[in-house]
């Protein structure tokens, strides 16, 4: 119980073809959007439609690189959903009249591969790369239903998907404290996670180029810069304009009781509580924060209980 993620159904961002395809909204609504979510906590997923009426390939790869390159989107999840053509939908009568040319499965292929290795930064998760449209419900566009498994030997993706751990584990598998810092939405994001070996040195931080990592844990920690604006609903009543809150904790690998441990699996180590203390280390002394937040649903929190925090409203606090 308990809502921490929220998704939009953002498609494009840009609004010439917002418009084009009657979507009822600009770029700037999920802009607000994206900082309204965030500056609450929430994770958030964005549902993206490349092949829209009025756009391209190169368009929608530039849209991509805009996600991660402009502070104004940063989204924590992708789902990424290629237009098709239905029967009963608007694009039909346009596509039959050649007013709209879908993309191939080729194209939308070689696209994901190229927004996969040149695009997608760590500290995002790729949920989903199609929609599970019944093939007889589609008269135009792609097809393919299994589209990860057909490029996977193509990409150097280093999404969060791509790198966390599954059952891979190995006991005792060396492993190193990362930290990824980036501007987003009118605040600072700090993406802390525990992986195999450490970026190479030099060049964006934020990509890993030829290094498939194993993620084993993160954690998200947001600084905001207007608590007591309408834009936030998280009021931790410190006298500085900042404050800090924990938007996502997560160790992967193999399931398991938490009563017990499991020699295959990174869970129930101590990963999250040390990403925790790190996490308030940053807001109490790089950001001189005296308490910290975090969004948890009901069933975890007295994880955090444990930990210090406790129930102030819908969020977990902790005076640091």
């Amino acid at each position: 119980m308990g809502c921490t993620r929220v998704e939009l159904g953002v498609q494009s961002i840009f609004d010439d073809v917002l418009i084009k395809n009657n979507r009822g909204h600009l770029v700037k609504k999920t802009i607000a959007a994206t900082k309204l979510l965030k500056d609450a906590g929430f994770k958030i997923n964005y549902h993206m439609m490349p092949g829209l009426l009025g756009s391209s390939v190169s368009k929608d790869f530039k849209m991509f690189q805009e996600l991660f390159a402009n502070p104004d989107f940063q989204p924590d999840m992708l789902k990424i959903y290629p237009t098709v053509v239905t029967k009963d939908s608007e694009l039909y009568g346009i596509w039959k009249k050649g007013g709209y040319k879908p993309l191939t499965n080729k194209q939308f292929e070689k696209l994901i591969i190229k927004i996969k290795n040149e695009a997608i930064v760590p500290y995002v998760r790729i949920q989903r790369l199609i929609r599970d449209v019944p093939l007889s419900s589609i008269e135009a566009g792609p097809t393919v239903s299994n589209l990860r498994q057909i490029i996977e030997k193509e990409t150097t993706c280093q999404c969060i998907r791509c790198r966390e751990i599954k059952g891979e584990y190995k006991l005792n598998e060396p492993m190193i404290l990362d930290r990824i810092d980036y501007d987003a939405s009118g605040g600072k994001e700090i993406f802390l996670q525990f992986i195999s070996s450490p970026p190479p040195r030099g060049g964006d931080v934020r990509r890993t180029e030829g290094v498939k990592q194993k993620l084993y844990s993160l954690l998200r920690l947001r600084i905001t810069n207007n608590p007591h604006s309408n834009h936030s609903s998280v009021n931790l009543n410190h006298s500085g304009r900042s404050q800090a809150i924990i938007r996502e904790i997560h160790t992967y690998g193999k399931l398991t009781d938490i009563t017990k441990r499991d020699k295959k699996s990174p869970q129930h180590i101590g990963l999250g509580k040390k990403l925790i203390l790190e996490a308030e280390h940053i807001a109490r002394e790089e950001f001189g924060l005296k308490k910290i937040a975090v969004i948890s649903g009901v069933g975890v929190r007295n994880y955090y209980r444990k930990n210090g925090y406790r129930l102030k409203d819908t969020y977990m606090v902790k005076t640091l």
